[in-house]
Formats: structure tokens, sequence, C-alpha cells
């Protein structure tokens, strides 16, 4: 009797685990989205390159992480992140900041061969979100010249609402990602424009320098008429 009641209660462990395994929904995938960025065909010649951007430590866990009431984070186990966020956020930034600029000569470090005009270093301390909490951004950047000296740097903080379920979360962290792209983009157009105002300025004045600097033209003698009126005289 006790053999039989041993058997029955293995059967119904195993029923229950193999429910288990048949009623477990697989693990969700999530991305961040560029939107719908155009892909530029224009070059000004002025030459951008944006350095791999540093992210917060917690940001390189595969699971998303939701921010609790108390400011805490918890690892969604559910939901995961497609591939690796750091290279995620860096395509969305570079496609988006391209889009902005109307330019092609933007480029993701390293990048070979490449002389900028413009070197973009962003770091992102905080990008997150949770079902009671809005998806907010904390990040910095830092615009430098050729030379490695300092054009501008600013600090911002972004926030967006959402829905509360985690699909209309990653849509939230998308845009103000995005958001982030395009106030980027506003801070770099001046200072882009002001190097090429310079640029030919510094061209105009080496090409009078260059001119007031030549060898004058050998001058060439003037063929004066001979006198055909002279008086002769006879004796």
């Amino acid at each position: 009797m006790k053999l039989k009641r041993f058997s029955a209660l293995l059967l119904m462990v195993g029923a229950l685990g193999v429910a288990g395994c048949i009623t477990k929904l697989p693990t969700a995938l999530y991305q961040l989205d560029s939107g719908s960025p155009t892909v530029s065909e224009k070059s000004s010649g002025l030459a951008v390159l944006l350095q791999r951007i540093d992210i917060a430590d917690y940001l390189g866990d595969a699971t998303l992480m939701q921010r609790q009431p108390d400011g805490s984070l918890v690892a969604d186990q559910d939901a995961r992140w497609a591939g690796n966020l750091a290279d995620n956020i860096n395509n969305v930034m570079l496609r988006r900041l391209s889009w902005r600029l109307d330019d092609q000569r933007l480029a993701l470090a390293p990048a070979p061969g490449l002389n900028p005009d413009i070197q973009v270093h962003v770091s992102i301390d905080r990008l997150d979100s949770g079902p009671l909490k809005p998806a907010v951004l904390e990040a910095q950047w830092r615009l430098l010249d050729r030379k490695g000296q300092l054009l501008s740097s600013r600090l911002i903080r972004l926030e967006e609402s959402h829905l509360g379920n985690v699909a209309d979360q990653v849509r939230a962290q998308s845009e103000v990602l995005q958001q982030l792209a395009e106030q980027l983009a506003g801070d770099i157009q001046p200072l882009a424009r002001q190097i090429a105002a310079a640029r030919k300025s510094e061209a105009a004045k080496a090409a009078r320098a260059a001119q007031s600097t030549a060898e004058p033209a050998p001058k060439i003698p003037v063929a004066e008429p001979v006198r055909a009126d002279v008086e002769v005289y006879r004796f």
C-alpha cells in the first residue's frame, strides 16, 4: 500500500514538473530603438568621431533592471536585452546623430585613419525605468577639438512617461536616448560652423600671404618709336 502511494506521489510530481515546463513562457528580448532616421548622403568635410559611450556598471547586466518605488533596482528575470546593451546604445546614438547632423562624416571609435575635427565623449550614469517610475536618463558629454582641447561640456537629465509594461518602458528609454542624441547634435552644429568658418578664413589669409610674398614678374622693355623727323644739313 505504501509503495502504491509513493508511486502515485512520484507521478504527481512528474506531471506538475512537465506542466510547469510546458506553461513557462519564453523570456522576452528587447532592444532600444533609434526611431526612423534617414541615412544622410551629405558630407560637410568636417569629421566627427563618437568615442565609445561609457555606461553605468549596472547596465552591463543582460536582464532589464526595474526601478522600484523606494529607488532600488531589481533584475527582471522575464525580460532580457537582445545582445549587448552598450553596443545597442552606441548604434542608436550614431544613427541618430548622423541623421540630426545630416552628415556622413561621423564615425564610431575606433576609426583608423580618421583625423576628427570634433571628438564626442558621452557617459551615461543612469538609464532605467520601473512599473511605477518613468524612464530616466542621466548623462554628460564633452566635445573636444582636433588637439584635444575642450570646446563644450554639459550635464543632462531626461524623463519620459510610459504605460507601466516592460515593452512601453523600453519605448520610453529609447525616447530619452533619442532626445540625448538630438540635444548633443544641437551642441555640435554651431561648433562645426565655427570650425568651418575659421578654416576658410585661414585659407584666405594663407592665399593672400602667398600672393604678397611672390616675386614680382620681370619687366619687359618697352619698344620706343624711332624719330624720323630729324633735319639733315648740307654744307
